[in-house]
C-alpha cells in the first residue's frame, strides 16, 4: 500500500483515517470497527464490501 494513497484515504461511512493491516491486506476504521478489504492492490471503499472486526480483532491492533 502506498503511503500517499494511504494518507488521503478515509472510512466512506465516518471520515476516520485508516490503518493499512498488511497481513491481512485491510484497511481497518477502528471507529466502525470495519475492515476495508485490498483486492489485486485495489482498496474496496464500500461499506457493504467491509468485514465487522471483533472487539477482540481492535484490540490486537
Amino acid at each position: 500500500m502506498h503511503a500517499k494513497l494511504l494518507e488521503i484515504l478515509v472510512c466512506p461511512l465516518c471520515k476516520s483515517t485508516l490503518t493499512y493491516h498488511k497481513a491481512g491486506q485491510e484497511l481497518i476504521c477502528k471507529a466502525d470497527r470495519l475492515a476495508y478489504p485490498i483486492q489485486d492492490d485495489i482498496p474496496v471503499m464500500l461499506a457493504e464490501e467491509a468485514r465487522k472486526l471483533t472487539p477482540e480483532e481492535i484490540e490486537k491492533m
